[in-house]
């Protein structure tokens, strides 16, 4: 987009955030997620930190929240905003699965907006967690123990049954490893941790539709973070950030992925099976913001 000055660009961003992001999901013929990603971003508007609650279903956002605090209730409150929008698609819709980094109210703010969903801890977390709980031993004999943490996680799941009780015995060698090379604390740490999370791992591999990992949901929060630094408009401090982001997540999900992307051409809608309405519609944007119609 050129020939445009940046207050107008904000503008029409926070134009197309007035509209639900599920409303548009659903019209371009995406049916309601029944296992996604639910994450929050930690980001700052001007000097205040600020948390950003998201929904993923594959390759296309369904919530972006705003909210200033990482109270369980803040987060319920925003997350509640996507259930009322997907009742009132559809009275009947219910959540299977929920898979998230396990980060205490975001998991408090699903269990009470979801009941019956199964929670789910990301496998890929485990592996970023695993060095902290390790302490006071040498990096070669850290980054061999996270090595071998790595192929446990990897060798369960490709396993086609039984991988569950597969992991539970192979969590338990793992810890008594940990306590013979790193020391008994160390292997008393990983043991707690182990217990804390495990039924969260659980779930992820007794499920074969369930996500397992959150990297498409850290994909679109790196690129909405990147919108975030170049538009001063979300530091503005009466600016409209609720609009402006689910502006954001509109274009993530509608804009055409560049030339040497995977699915070059295509946006996050097509990618998912939906449909939008013109093929032409981001050109037509283009021309309009620069000045091609009066």
């Amino acid at each position: 987009m050129c020939h445009i000055s940046p207050m107008a660009l904000y503008r029409l961003v926070c134009a197309l955030g007035h509209q639900s992001l599920v409303s548009v999901l659903t019209r371009c013929g995406l049916p309601l997620p029944t296992y996604f990603l639910a994450d929050e971003k930690h980001n700052r508007c001007l000097t205040d930190k600020v948390y950003l609650p998201t929904v993923v279903s594959g390759r296309v956002i369904w919530h972006l929240g705003y909210t200033e605090e990482a109270r369980a209730a803040s987060f319920t409150q925003s997350y509640q905003e996507f259930q009322c929008a997907a009742l009132q698609y559809d009275l009947a819709y219910q959540v299977r699965g929920i898979l998230t980094d396990g980060f205490d109210s975001t998991t408090k703010s699903m269990c009470t907006l979801f009941p019956g969903a199964r929670l789910g801890n990301c496998l890929r977390h485990a592996l970023i967690k695993l060095p902290g709980k390790l302490m006071a031993i040498a990096s070669p004999v850290r980054k061999a123990l996270c090595s071998q943490f790595h192929t446990l996680l990897y060798r369960v799941r490709q396993r086609k049954g039984l991988r569950v009780f597969a992991l539970g015995q192979r969590l338990r060698r793992f810890v008594d490893h940990v306590a013979h090379t790193a020391g008994a604390a160390n292997g008393e740490r990983v043991r707690q941790w182990c217990q804390e999370k495990k039924a969260g791992w659980y779930t992820v591999l007794e499920d074969p539709h369930m996500p397992v990992t959150s990297t498409l949901l850290d994909q679109a929060h790196h690129a909405i973070d990147r919108k975030l630094f170049m538009m001063k408009g979300f530091h503005h401090p009466t600016g409209h950030q609720q609009a402006f982001l689910r502006g954001l997540a509109h274009l993530y999900n509608l804009v055409p992925y560049q030339c040497r992307a995977q699915h070059a051409g295509q946006c996050g809608v097509e990618v998912e099976g939906g449909r939008v309405p013109t093929r032409d519609w981001f050109l037509n944007l283009q021309i309009l913001t620069s000045g091609g119609f009066r």
